[in-house]
């Protein structure tokens, strides 16, 4: 049975059992296209097949890109990796950290540095004291959305500096607003909106057309449904999360962590650029250096106690996983591997030293990476393994 078939045949499973309303798969090595296939619906309730051109819904896959901005900033001398984040944004000047004895001052200030590696200390909304500060602040934002408007994102991100922190800055690792604080950083050393930077500097050069923080009028048939598991069937799922789900016009808060809308082949483009080093189509993007540095571990032995069982294996910086220890993930991993995934199953992977990228996306809240994309994670690096590929 050839490759596609057998990536096909583990979608429509997938389909079949609820996992999803519909997943699609692109695999690339070497600049070029493997394969592509598609199982599923976009919406359900047309029974509209899935198609590559869909537009899906990025979440934290926007990361990663949030991740190249700042650093293309600083390849360019714009900003210094150990600035601290109160020097783009006051509202993080003196921040306090939540102890068993009360508030405290924190000890040093938090890093840009400290952004991308999520050591800084900030917090998604949660049921700890400092989620639910996060969840108190995103409430408020999510209110004024609906209403047609919403706190700008230099000034969302000043106000998550206000709030007290977990720890210390740099003592632990959490998968936080980081990337959303990342984003207003952007913004003020640039000068230019989050968004418009974005596209001057890597979706236009990338061709990427379809990648945004809203889906204009003519575009939007093409977006996919947004599904939610209930009683073992899926259900249309209309809510915001994170203060993004609207994309009927440009957002105020164009949100780093979670904003971003793209198809499988925009964001292909994006995963060949940092494979080829930083260069797509002849076009400097990024120097060979900061692509490197990009995709390398970030955490120390002691941050890494705070990943999650599934990232076994896993270090992580710069918003992204980085494999170190393949053996020790649930499931086949190279040395050196990385990438990321979003709240609704988007997912990619990149393998530098075997120039293969293998993207994935589907539309099912409180996804991340699910079984089937661990299931198509193995059938296509056995099929490596074998020279299939």
């Amino acid at each position: 049975m050839k490759l596609e078939q057998r990536i096909h045949e583990c979608l429509e499973a997938a389909v079949k059992n609820h996992e999803a309303a519909g997943i699609s798969v692109l695999l690339r090595r070497n600049g070029q296209e493997v394969c592509f296939t598609a199982a599923g619906y976009a919406k359900l309730k047309d029974q509209q097949p899935l198609r590559r051109d869909h537009i899906f819904r990025l979440y934290s896959q926007s990361k990663p890109i949030t991740a190249a901005a700042v650093v293309l900033l600083a390849e360019r001398g714009i900003i210094d990796l150990m600035d601290p984040i109160c020097k783009f944004l006051p509202g993080f000047q003196n921040q306090q950290v939540i102890t068993d004895e009360g508030l405290k001052p924190a000890m040093r200030a938090a890093t840009v540095l400290d952004m991308l590696g999520m050591t800084a200390g900030v917090s998604y909304p949660g049921g700890d004291q400092a989620g639910q500060y996060a969840a108190e602040l995103f409430d408020e934002n999510d209110k004024l959305i609906v209403q047609g408007g919403g706190m700008d994102t230099v000034t969302f991100a000043n106000r998550i500096g206000q709030l007290p922190i977990a720890f210390q800055p740099g003592s632990h690792f959490r998968y936080s607003t980081c990337a959303d604080v990342l984003g207003a950083v952007v913004e003020v050393a640039s000068g230019k909106r989050f968004g418009d930077f974005l596209k001057e500097e890597f979706f236009v050069p990338l061709g990427m057309k379809d990648t945004d923080f809203w889906v204009p009028q003519e575009k939007r048939e093409r977006l996919v449904g947004c599904y939610r598991w209930y009683e073992g069937e899926l259900v249309p799922y209309t809510g915001r999360n994170l203060n993004v789900g609207i994309y009927d016009r440009r957002p105020a808060f164009e949100s780093g962590g979670a904003g971003l809308v793209s198809t499988l082949d925009d964001y292909s483009a994006f995963t060949d650029m940092l494979l080829a080093g930083g260069e797509y189509k002849g076009q400097r993007i990024l120097s060979p250096a900061s692509v490197a540095w990009l995709t390398a571990p970030q955490l120390g032995w002691n941050q890494q106690f705070d990943m999650w069982d599934s990232l076994d294996g896993f270090s992580y910086g710069k918003l992204l996983r980085v494999c170190t220890q393949p053996g020790r993930y649930p499931g086949l991993a190279l040395k050196d591997e990385y990438g990321w995934d979003g709240w609704l199953g988007t997912y990619f992977a990149n393998f530098p030293n075997e120039k293969l990228t293998i993207l994935l996306m589907q539309n099912t809240t409180d996804a991340g990476t699910t079984t089937v994309t661990r299931k198509v994670r193995n059938i296509v690096l056995a099929a490596l393994s074998t020279g299939e590929i």
